[in-house]
C-alpha cells in the first residue's frame, strides 16, 4: 500500500507541474501578444504627431544664458612691464577701504635696475654740465675772434684811405718839390758856370773853378733829372705797387673776417648741439630712472575706493581666458593683465551674447526676466541697456563660423544675494499677443519659397500656403491661412523643402536629381517634435534633411505631386525603381498605414 500511494502522489505531482507549465505559457503569449499590438499602436501614433491650432496668448521671448556682473566698477590692472610675480594678494571677497594694499608684486630686478640708472643720470648730468661750460667758451672765443678780425678789416680800410688819401698826395708833393728845387739850383748853376767861364775868360779866376762851377752845373743837372726820375717812378710804380697791396689787404681782412665769423657761429652751433645732445640724454636718463620709479611704485596696488575684492580670473567667463588659472600668490602674471575688480555700485548688470540670427529680433529697452541658478525661486527684471555693433572677437577667435554680439541687461533695484561670476537665465520679452493663432515651429517649413503646413484632410495631409509672424523659438504665430482647431502635421516632408532645387546635369537637359524623385522620404520623429517648452529646436525657417526612412510611408504625397512630373521624369524614376534590390522594392511597395482620425488629439 505504501508504494502505490507514492506512485499515485508522484504522477498527481508530475501533472501539476505540466497544467501549471501550460498556463505559463499561455499567459506569457497574451503578454507578448498585447505588448506587441500595443508597440504597433503606439508606433503608429508617434509616426504621424499632429498638433491642433491652438488661439490664445503668446509671449515671444529669446533666452539666453549669461552670467551676473556690478553695472560699475572699477579694473585694477597689473602696470608693471614685462611679466612679474605676485608677493603678496588679499584673499577675494575681502571688504577693503580706500587705500588698502591689495596686491604687491616682485620687482627686485627694478631695484637693481634702478641703482644702475642711477649712475647714468649721474654721468649724464656730468656731461651735460660740462658742455654747458664749453658752450660759454665757444661763445666767448667766438666774439673775440670775430672782434679781433672785425678790427683788422678796419685797420686796412683806414691804411687804403690813408695813403690814397695822404702818404700819397705828400710823397707827390715831395718829389714836385724835389724837382722844382733841383730846376731852382741847375738855373743857378748854370748861372754861376756863365758866370765863371767869363770871369776865366777874363783871367779872373782859374781854370780849377771853371771846372768846379762845370762840375756842380752837372751835378744840379743830374739831381733835377733823377728828381723828376723818382717822380715818375712814384706814379708809375710805387703809387700802383702800394695801392694794389693796400686794397688786398682790405679784402683779405674783409674776407678774414666772413671767415672768422663763420666759424665762430660753426663752433658756437656745435657747442650748442652738444649741449642739447648732452641734455637731451641727461633728461632721457632721468626719465628712464623716474619710470623705473614709478614702475617700483605701481608693483603695490592699493584701493582707489571701498569696496569688495573680486579677482579678475573669477569674473571672466567661458572662451579662451576662461582657461586661465586662479589667481594666487606666486603666479606669475603680465603687462596690462587684469587682476582685480572693485564694485562701485550695488547695482547690477546681466551680460549675454545674442547670436546674430536673432539681432533683427533684440532692440534696446525690451524688458527681460532674469533667473539666477544660485537663487533658485526668484526673479529679477530689467531691461535691454547695449548691444555690441561687432561680434565679439573672442568667440570668432574661438570658433570662426560663431557670430555672437555681448549685450548688457540692467538689472532694476538691487540685491544683496547677487554676485559677481553667478551664472542666470535672461529671458528678453520681444512680443506679447492676447489674441493670436500659433502652432509647434516644426510644423512650419518653406516650400518653393512660401511657408507652408500640411494640414489634415480626411487621412492625408495637403500642403496650405500660411503667412508667419515671430516665434519664440517653441510656438510660431500664424497670421493668416489657418484656422483656430485645424490639424497639421508635425511631421511634414522637410525634403521637399530641403531638395527643392536640386538638379542633376544630363548632357544638355537637366532632369530631377535622385534626392527630387524621392523627396518625401523623411519625417521627424515623435521625440523631435514634442521637445519640452525649454529645449530650443530649429526655426521653421531653417528646415534641416532628415535620415532616410523607407518612401512608402509618404507614397500619397509622392503619388500627388508624381502628376506634375514631365515623361522624362517619370522614365527615370521607373527605371530607378527597376534598378533597386528586391528587398527594397518589397519595402516600398507595402501598403501604406491611414490615420485613424480618432487618434488625433490636441496637444
Amino acid at each position: 500500500m505504501t508504494e502505490n500511494n507514492i506512485k499515485i502522489g508522484f504522477i498527481k505531482t508530475k501533472s501539476f507541474k505540466i497544467a501549471l507549465a501550460a498556463i505559463l505559457i499561455v499567459f506569457s503569449g497574451i503578454i507578448v501578444l498585447g505588448f506587441g499590438k500595443y508597440k504597433t499602436n503606439n508606433e503608429s501614433t508617434s509616426q504621424f504627431a499632429v498638433f491642433s491650432a491652438k488661439r490664445g496668448p503668446l509671449t515671444i521671448s529669446l533666452t539666453e544664458s549669461g552670467t551676473i556682473k556690478p553695472r560699475d566698477q572699477i579694473i585694477l590692472k597689473n602696470e608693471v612691464e614685462g611679466r612679474t610675480s605676485i608677493i603678496t594678494l588679499i584673499p577675494e571677497g575681502t571688504r577693503v577701504k580706500k587705500g588698502d594694499l591689495l596686491v604687491e608684486l616682485d620687482v627686485s630686478e627694478l631695484l637693481d635696475s634702478k641703482i644702475d640708472q642711477e649712475i647714468r643720470v649721474q654721468n649724464a648730468e656730468a656731461s651735460y654740465i660740462s658742455a654747458n661750460e664749453n658752450l660759454a667758451v665757444v661763445e666767448n672765443q667766438a666774439k673775440s675772434d670775430i672782434d679781433k678780425a672785425t678790427l683788422t678789416l678796419e685797420f686796412a680800410r683806414q691804411d687804403l684811405k690813408k695813403y690814397l688819401e695822404g702818404e700819397y698826395p705828400n710823397y707827390l708833393k715831395e718829389a714836385d718839390a724835389k724837382i722844382t728845387l733841383a730846376q731852382e739850383e741847375l738855373t743857378r748853376a748854370q748861372e754861376t758856370l756863365k758866370w765863371s767861364r767869363t770871369l776865366y775868360a777874363e783871367k779872373y779866376i782859374s781854370q780849377t773853378e771853371l771846372q768846379a762851377d762845370e762840375l756842380a752845373e752837372k751835378k744840379k743837372a743830374l739831381d733835377l733829372e733823377l728828381a723828376r726820375n723818382n717822380r715818375n717812378l712814384l706814379i708809375d710804380f710805387t703809387y700802383q705797387r702800394n695801392l694794389a697791396q693796400l686794397e688786398s689787404d682790405v679784402s683779405q681782412a674783409d674776407m678774414a673776417l666772413e671767415r672768422t665769423t663763420r666759424k665762430a657761429k660753426a663752433n658756437v652751433v656745435q657747442a650748442q648741439a652738444d649741449l642739447k645732445a648732452k641734455e637731451s640724454e641727461y633728461q632721457r636718463q632721468k626719465d628712464k630712472l623716474q619710470k623705473i620709479v614709478e614702475q617700483v611704485a605701481k608693483a603695490k596696488i592699493y584701493a582707489p575706493v571701498d569696496g569688495l575684492v573680486i579677482y579678475a580670473t573669477s569674473a571672466q567667463r567661458g572662451g579662451f581666458r576662461g582657461s586661465e588659472q586662479p589667481l594666487d600668490e606666486g603666479q606669475e602674471v603680465r603687462e596690462r593683465q587684469e587682476l582685480i575688480y572693485l564694485p562701485t555700485a550695488e547695482s547690477a548688470k546681466a551680460e549675454v551674447n545674442i547670436h546674430e540670427s536673432n539681432l533683427e529680433k533684440v532692440r534696446l529697452g525690451l524688458p527681460t526676466i532674469i533667473t539666477v541658478d544660485a537663487l533658485p525661486g526668484k526673479k529679477f527684471y530689467g531691461s535691454v541697456t547695449r548691444i555690441a555693433p561687432l561680434p565679439d572677437a573672442q568667440s570668432m577667435w574661438m570658433n570662426p563660423d560663431l557670430k555672437v554680439y555681448n549685450t548688457d541687461i540692467y538689472l532694476d533695484g538691487s540685491d544683496s544675494g547677487l554676485r559677481t561670476g553667478m551664472s542666470c537665465q535672461a529671458e528678453i520679452i520681444i512680443e506679447r499677443y492676447d489674441d493670436v493663432i500659433y502652432v509647434p515651429v516644426q510644423a512650419v517649413l518653406r516650400v518653393r519659397g512660401a511657408t507652408t503646413v500640411y494640414v489634415l484632410k480626411g487621412q492625408d495631409f495637403e500642403p496650405r500656403e500660411v503667412e508667419i509672424g515671430l516665434d519664440n523659438n517653441r510656438m510660431i504665430r500664424i497670421i493668416n491661412g489657418l484656422k483656430e482647431g485645424e490639424v497639421v502635421s508635425l511631421t511634414p516632408p522637410l525634403q521637399s523643402a530641403a531638395v527643392e532645387h536640386s538638379t542633376d546635369v544630363v548632357g544638355t537637359e537637366k532632369i530631377p536629381s535622385e534626392e527630387k524623385i524621392t523627396e518625401d522620404k523623411a519625417v521627424i520623429p515623435e521625440d523631435e517634435a514634442m521637445k519640452p517648452e525649454g529645449e530650443a529646436v530649429k526655426p521653421a525657417s531653417l528646415p534641416q534633411p532628415q535620415p532616410e526612412i523607407p518612401p512608402a510611408e509618404n507614397r500619397d504625397i509622392n503619388r500627388e505631386r508624381s502628376k506634375n512630373m514631365t515623361p522624362e521624369e517619370k522614365q527615370k524614376m521607373r527605371e530607378r525603381f527597376m534598378n533597386m534590390p528586391e528587398a527594397e522594392r518589397k519595402k516600398m511597395a507595402r501598403p501604406r498605414r491611414r490615420i485613424d482620425p480618432n487618434q488625433v488629439q490636441n496637444q
